[in-house]
């Protein structure tokens, strides 16, 4: 039985886990929850009542929360590039990356998202103050941090680059990178340049209308 993913393509974290397949062009079969799957998301909501996704499928076993669930892809269904490194340091940093961009970037996107869905012209513009505040304070730190030409945790492509790629996708979108971070820019770049990236990106962009505080024409 092949691997089930359960998610919606416009959806950042279900991003974070196709990029980690596509990247080992690990097979699976996509289940796109929406107004159209009804049957989908019956399934789903049996399997995960909480209502989160992703969800990945394998036989018998569910799993969930996508730092989880690349590593056990990678545990179970590795492929040739890995996404967490064997030492056990280097694979700290990775995992602290991995929560930075998910905590630190991810969430106060999801804050300004949140209330601008609202409706409420106030909470929007609320929402997005609080979010230009935390991310800016999370675009200086990771300009500090990135080294101008590689990934999240070095030369290689891992599990914290999974996070930064949709993270900051859609944080530029939320509160544009200044100029003053060029690395970060660049590596925002080399991001969306990266395949496995591109093609989620490509996949999402039918729902761009989804995005309720504006989609810019640029990416």
């Amino acid at each position: 039985m092949s691997l089930l993913l359960y998610g919606h393509p416009f959806s950042s974290y279900t991003q974070k886990v196709l990029i980690a397949l596509y990247e080992n062009d690990t097979p699976f079969e996509f289940r796109c929850i929406g107004p159209d799957t009804p049957a989908y998301t019956a399934e789903w909501l049996q399997r995960w009542p909480l209502g989160k996704f992703p969800l990945l499928v394998d036989g018998e076993r569910n799993v969930v929360e996508t730092s989880i669930i690349i590593e056990y892809l990678q545990m179970v269904h590795p492929g040739p590039v890995r996404l967490l490194p064997a030492d056990p340091m280097q694979a700290l940093d990775v995992r602290f990356l991995d929560r930075y961009f998910d905590l630190h970037v991810m969430t106060p996107v999801q804050h300004a998202v949140g209330a601008a869905l609202t409706g409420d012209t106030v909470k929007r513009q609320e929402g997005l103050a609080h979010a230009a505040s935390k991310l800016d304070l999370a675009y200086a730190w990771l300009e500090n941090h990135l080294k101008g030409d590689a990934w999240a945790s070095g030369e290689n492509f891992t599990l914290a680059d999974c996070a930064a790629a949709p993270s900051l996708f859609y944080a530029d979108w939320t509160q544009q990178i200044a100029e003053k971070y060029p690395k970060l820019r660049a590596y925002r770049s080399r991001l969306l340049a990266r395949p496995s990236f591109a093609r989620a990106v490509e996949e999402a962009r039918p729902y761009r209308q989804l995005f309720p505080l504006g989609a810019p024409d640029r990416d």
